[in-house]
């Protein structure tokens, strides 16, 4: 990754999001709110308990996405693992958060010190977020092909966040370039693979660098895995945002529960995905300084047992052991033999100056 790219970073409420930050976790309440707003705000606390950064909503109905028909071009394939056979309308009325539930949980994200934005699926949810001083918008995968949706995102000035899910690169430039001349001058790209679940090795992690070096964007990763081990890889790869599915037990079932995380596991994210930043480090080798007290305790050559002037250095008298001090452990066939210019005590580092 290039160093322009890697030092930008984009700001979200207070937060700065980039590759020189810790990693902006983003928790996703989509449907897990299973029609109950007391449960959505329960999930805003556990997502503030869990330590992430921020929660997301989803601002739609089933009539700003799609029509009420049922027949098979409006209805998700039999084979799908969750959602196999139901129209399009039906799954969308049971997990759309109601728009009245929106002004409440931007309030309790924000007493719990949560930053809360949404995805916009139509332009009169981007009007509605506006007045609810939304600080940035995400856009999902499926509505990255909906350009004339982008450009009035952009148009607000606000951070936008794009998913990449099924796209491919000339969709991707589409998007990135109507971002940009619609005025978006604060641009994430997220990897993404838009199934649910998604399987592990579908991942396409290495693909992040590369999505930063094409578009010149620091870029994170929108994960619908099981756990919590692709997007701490995917923090190793450059991501500086992780967005999660969140729900207080996936027993309780819901639209998405099967891909989302209980507040444990959300916590353990949070710590884990900090830990893999920090250990990051720099594209150079070399000892590091919480190595210090380590080297010295490398094996040298050191004398171990006590010796009178003119002994000759045997295996017996001088041996490799730690600490560090004494010439190197080679060194010893070429001190092998040679005579001790000196009585010298076990425990003396082996130098050049005792023969």
């Amino acid at each position: 990754m290039n160093e322009a790219v890697a030092n930008r970073a984009v700001t979200v409420g207070p937060h700065s999001v980039g590759a020189g930050d810790r990693p902006f976790i983003v928790a996703e309440l989509s449907g897990n709110h299973n029609g109950d707003l007391r449960r959505a705000l329960a999930i805003v606390d556990a997502v503030a308990d869990a330590g992430a950064h921020a929660v997301k909503l989803q601002t739609y109905t089933a009539d700003t996405l799609t029509i009420d028909v049922d027949s098979p071009r409006f209805r998700i394939g039999d084979g799908h693992e969750l959602w196999g056979g139901r129209s399009l309308y039906e799954l969308y009325e049971q997990a759309h958060t109601p728009w009245d539930w929106h002004a409440p949980l931007f309030e309790r994200a924000r007493e719990r010190g949560l930053v809360a934005f949404s995805s916009p699926f139509d332009p009169t949810a981007i009007g509605f977020l506006e007045a609810l001083g939304a600080p940035a918008y995400k856009i999902a995968s499926s509505e990255l092909v909906d350009l004339p949706l982008i450009r009035l995102a952009a148009g607000t000035g606000k951070p936008l966040i794009i998913s990449t899910g099924m796209a491919n690169v000339g969709e991707i430039d589409a998007a990135v370039r109507a971002a940009r001349e619609a005025g978006c001058e604060q641009l994430v790209v997220l990897g993404c693979t838009a199934s649910y679940p998604a399987a592990p090795e579908d991942g396409n992690l290495r693909a992040l660098p590369l999505l930063a070096e094409t578009f010149d964007v620091p870029v994170g990763y929108s994960d619908h895995t099981p756990g919590i081990g692709v997007p701490i890889a995917a923090v190793a790869l450059g991501a500086c945002l992780i967005e999660k599915h969140v729900t207080l037990d996936r027993a309780d079932g819901g639209v998405d529960s099967a891909f989302s995380l209980e507040p444990a596991e959300l916590a353990a994210l949070v710590v884990e995905s900090e830990r893999a930043w920090r250990s990051l480090g720099a594209a150079r080798i070399g000892p590091r300084p919480g190595e210090r007290e380590g080297l010295r305790f490398r094996r040298s050559l050191y004398v171990v047992e006590d010796v009178r002037a003119g002994e000759p250095v045997t295996d017996r008298n001088v041996r490799s052991i730690r600490p560090a001090g004494g010439l190197p452990p080679d060194a010893f066939e070429s001190v092998c033999g040679r005579t001790f210019a000196g009585d010298v005590r076990r425990g003396t580092p082996v130098t050049w100056e005792l023969f």
